[in-house]
């Protein structure tokens, strides 16, 4: 069995179950990317080129590269059984110490961060994967170690660092290429890797059979779940980290308020995009596709402009329980 084998945890040929198991495999694979395409239609109709035009849609690639570096992370922790809720204040972490590391240039911008969260994400990994410890009380507590600790270098927010504006990092976070943000692009590419990373290699099929049964059939097979899970964690961390230095590029400053809720935002658009909270199951296109469906809903409730920002958070809620709701229905047909 290969690792793209793997993932696909149901088959899509009828001859292989009924009809209906197929139709609940292509819903649960692909139904983020079907909705995808009737919001982005039924945005084009409504609102014409306020939304599709140029200037909209890069600012929806360039918001959504940054959740899309975030999710990456994520799904490969909920695919192993985990969950990492420190992602969204590991990025505002990551974007003061950018800030504050661009004294020492742009690599001091760059290994600041990114050092001090993978640390963070070692520690994840090490009281989950080791000291078995649950997921959810773990990454809680990093959350506000991170953002305390982003607080505290900023001088409880009292102090904004700038980068320079001549600084190789700022002109990399505003830079654009054939008019896409150079942020989108380094997404894009870390997105490509991890995809080859999760399909084409050893360590993805491990990550696949960590999120089986806790891991337990995984252990019995002598597979090393608790390295598994260190890796996905210090993955994750990295990517969140990774986001905030480049929107502390982009902004050529680093907030402490940054990244509130993306971590929210990051697990809603792993699950959205089909990948069972249970772990086991899912695809990293399928997050990619929940991203931008979260992205574009977003700014099609600004385009509209008589609707709260507050509404954003209600759509996605109320769409995060639907999908939940269906993943449960889909697993419940899969055992039968």
């Amino acid at each position: 069995m290969t690792t793209g084998q793997a993932e696909r945890a149901a088959p899509l040929s009828p001859a292989a179950g009924t009809g209906r198991t197929w139709v609940a495999a292509l819903a649960r694979r692909h139904g983020a990317t079907l909705v995808l395409g009737l919001v982005i239609l039924l945005g084009s109709l409504t609102f014409g080129s306020s939304f599709t035009g140029p200037g909209n849609l890069g600012a929806i690639a360039l918001d959504a590269s940054y959740l899309l570096l975030a999710a990456t992370g994520m799904t490969f922790v909920i695919l192993s059984g985990g969950i990492d809720l420190s992602v969204g204040s590991v990025l505002a972490l990551s974007g003061v110490l950018a800030a504050y590391g661009s004294r020492w240039g742009t690599a001091g911008a760059v290994l600041l961060p990114l050092a001090v969260c993978g640390l963070i994400g070692l520690v994840n990994g090490l009281l989950v994967g080791r000291a078995r410890l649950a997921p959810f009380v773990v990454t809680l507590a990093t959350l506000l170690f991170a953002r305390g600790l982003a607080f505290a270098v900023s001088q409880e927010g009292n102090q904004v660092y700038i980068i320079p504006a001549d600084l190789a990092l700022t002109r990399i976070g505003q830079a654009t290429v054939l008019g896409v943000g150079v942020p989108v692009l380094i997404a894009l590419a870390v997105f490509a890797v991890a995809g080859v990373v999760l399909n084409r290699t050893r360590f993805g099929l491990r990550v696949f059979a960590a999120g089986n049964g806790d891991g337990h059939a995984a252990e019995l097979m002598g597979l090393p779940v608790a390295r598994i899970r260190v890796r996905v964690y210090v993955l994750s961390s990295l990517l969140a980290g990774l986001a905030g230095v480049l929107i502390a590029a982009q902004t050529a400053s680093g907030l402490p308020t940054l990244g509130e809720g993306r971590e929210l935002e990051a697990i809603a658009a792993v699950v959205i995009g089909g990948t069972l909270l249970t772990g086991g199951a899912g695809s990293l296109g399928g997050t990619l596709a929940g991203v931008l469906l979260l992205k574009v809903i977003q700014n099609l409730i600004n385009q509209v402009g008589t609707l709260s920002s507050a509404y954003q958070q209600v759509v996605s809620g109320t769409f995060l329980v639907l999908v939940v709701l269906v993943q449960a229905a889909l697993a419940r047909r899969r055992r039968q």
